[in-house]
């Protein structure tokens, strides 16, 4: 691991609020990056996929950015299912407090 590295993840490990926002930037990076690529292997142009989602050419253009604030979960659902594709959400601990508890038994069947 790098010098840069090791001291990036020490600082997320003493910062709770800073590996939140870092989390929550690398989640919305990756649903933008998720969407263009599914879009561009199945050969949609902007445009088809606006048509299929009721919404603007541009509006696709400004969630594929990042630039959209606030993208509705609706939005996303529409998006995802006009590229015949899903959308999975997780909740879980952030990675401070997931530390700091002790482990957890796992039930499996």
């Amino acid at each position: 691991m790098s010098r840069v590295m090791k001291w990036i993840d020490e600082k997320l490990e003493q910062d709770a609020d800073l590996a939140a926002r870092v989390d929550a930037e690398l989640t919305r990076l990756r649903v933008e990056q998720d969407l263009i690529v599914l879009r561009e292997e199945q050969g949609i142009s902007q445009r088809d996929l606006a048509r299929r989602v009721g919404v603007s050419q541009p509006v696709i253009a400004r969630i594929e950015a990042g630039t959209v604030q606030n993208l509705q979960l609706r939005t996303l659902l529409k998006i995802a299912s006009a590229l015949d594709g899903q959308v999975d959400i997780t909740i879980r601990p952030r990675r401070s407090r997931a530390r700091r508890r002790a482990p957890t038994s796992t039930i499996s069947g």
